[in-house]
């Protein structure tokens, strides 16, 4: 499969620019544009995708700065500054699988749960001293040129973005490390996607195609953002922020990571913008342990992973155990993420807390990958032809 990332990689800078230009802000190509990045989710996953866009800018020599719970991932250059932000965050690394169900598992626990989870997030970019310089300081008269020209950020369920936006009167592009979300799409652009030919996120099929599952994806759209609109007038009332009384700014580009050959056909606004597979990058050397292991395999290697945020150890016993009787059954290596140690490992499996899974799946040995389905990972695969 033909690699999308010089493709989008150029989408991204053109876009940004003319998001720019259309706000009105005066530059020259010859300086660049000085961007203020955010991360607001402490997920490796959704910084390996926000970081990818940046690269692109700095790159094209943009000035970037970047706060982030991951300053020493994914920068680098003259033109790239990051702000520490991991202290404050509540990190989504290694976190138990049992706890994200209980919390996400569902529409109920989702909703309940969403707004308050994303309000914490919202305050550690807020109270945060050195944003919070940048938010009284940006239109300064003694600072005689505005220090940016743009913000980018990826959205959350709870508006604090807008805020941010309009106090700095800058244009915002949003950065989504997955597809549309379909329950938050009329809070991020306006627009709510037909909801008899584009499915639901927390529903339990595909594209919608009988009269249940129609009527069931109505019922979610409606349940979700009824809901959604509840928990987040009822924060705003038990637990107010400054942020909330705010005027919406929608975003003048939005970057998502999709990919419209791999995705189902949904109509979407002029200015969203498909960059997935901007993340792939070429192939890195494999540590020497982990290439001999999988380069003395006869049968090739089964990559096993549930990715960067999902604990895998912390799954019950009977299941671990039954994913150790599979897998000792197959012909095939095995190279597993696992965070423990493991008893009664089988001989053709290696675990590991860590490993490059760029690198390994580009390996011509590699067979297999079983993953959670995370968006990254899946373009990855894609990619590798695996």
């Amino acid at each position: 499969m033909a690699r999308p990332r010089p493709r989008t990689a150029v989408t991204a800078s053109v876009a940004l620019l003319a998001a720019i230009a259309c706000a009105g802000h005066q530059w020259t190509a010859a300086e660049g544009a000085r961007i203020l990045a955010v991360e607001t989710v402490a997920a490796r996953s959704h910084w390996n995708f926000m970081s990818a866009v940046l690269r692109s800018l700095t790159a094209a020599g943009h000035q970037v700065t970047a706060f982030t719970p991951f300053p020493d991932e994914g920068g680098g250059g003259v033109n790239y500054t990051a702000v520490d932000t991991s202290a404050q965050c509540q990190m989504l690394t290694a976190t138990d699988p049992a706890l994200m169900v209980a919390s996400f598992g569902g529409p109920v626990a989702l909703m309940r749960t969403l707004p308050a989870f994303c309000q914490n997030h919202c305050d550690v970019v807020m109270r945060h001293p050195r944003f919070d310089a940048i938010m009284r300081n940006q239109n300064a008269p003694a600072a005689g040129v505005a220090p940016f020209d743009l913000v980018i950020m990826e959205p959350l369920a709870v508006d604090c973005m807008s805020h941010v936006a309009h106090t700095l009167s800058l244009p915002i592009v949003y950065a989504i490390p997955s597809p549309m979300i379909t329950y938050a799409e009329r809070e991020f652009t306006g627009h709510v996607s037909h909801p008899a030919c584009v499915s639901n996120l927390i529903a339990g099929h595909a594209v919608p195609r009988t009269f249940v599952q129609r009527f069931t994806n109505n019922m979610l759209l409606v349940y979700t953002m009824v809901v959604r609109e509840f928990r987040n007038r009822l924060l705003r009332f038990t637990d107010p922020r400054p942020y909330d009384a705010s005027p919406v700014v929608r975003p003048s580009v939005i970057f998502q990571n999709s990919f419209h050959g791999t995705e189902a056909p949904r109509p979407v606004l002029p200015n969203v913008v498909d960059v997935g597979g901007i993340h792939l990058e070429p192939a890195k050397t494999i540590p020497a342990d982990i290439l001999d292991f999988i380069e003395k395999s006869t049968h090739g290697v089964i990559y096993f992973t549930f990715g960067s945020t999902v604990k895998i150890s912390s799954l019950p016993k009977h299941i671990i155990n039954t994913f150790k009787e599979v897998l000792a059954q197959v012909p095939q290596r095995v190279l597993w993420k696992y965070e423990d140690e493991m008893k009664d490992l089988p001989k053709h499996v290696m675990i590991k807390k860590w490993l490059p899974q760029r690198d390994i799946l580009l390996h011509p040995k590699v067979k297999l990958f079983i993953s959670h389905g995370g968006i990254s990972g899946v373009y990855e695969a894609l990619d590798a032809g695996v």
